[in-house]
């Protein structure tokens, strides 16, 4: 499997993520998902979101994580950016790319990776008002 992690502070540019992508024979699937800031934090309104990472424990629970994924799933690649810093309402603060042979697979895999990345990776995002 094919892994690409990258934790940035410059803008997440799908045009030029996708332009990279590497299709083989082999996939049937790709899944891309965009994080986007929304203008309100709860009840609150913000215009835009801080975040912060802890970025070598953020990379090592990122690959336990991608490690997991490849025992559940035969999954092709997984390409992920994290954007930290200030992020703008409606800019992405991430991107998460995954192929694999068929879709159900494909978007399982993504799903999991969203859902552990939010309880076990440590990036926070402090709202800005």
């Amino acid at each position: 499997m094919h892994i690409e992690l990258d934790i940035t502070r410059g803008e997440i540019d799908e045009a030029s993520l996708a332009a990279r992508r590497k299709i083989s024979v082999n996939i049937g699937a790709v899944i891309t998902f965009q994080g986007i800031v929304r203008a309100s934090e709860g009840a609150q309104q913000i215009s835009g979101i801080d975040y912060e990472a802890f970025e070598p424990m953020a990379r090592r629970q990122f690959e336990y994580v991608f490690a997991e994924v490849r025992a559940r799933w035969p999954i092709e690649a997984i390409r992920l950016v994290h954007r930290i810093g200030p992020v703008p309402v409606n800019k992405p603060s991430l991107w998460i790319e995954v192929t694999a042979s068929h879709r159900g697979e494909a978007f399982e895999a993504c799903q999991y990776i969203i859902d552990q990345m939010k309880v076990r990776v440590p990036i926070w995002k402090h709202p800005q008002v």
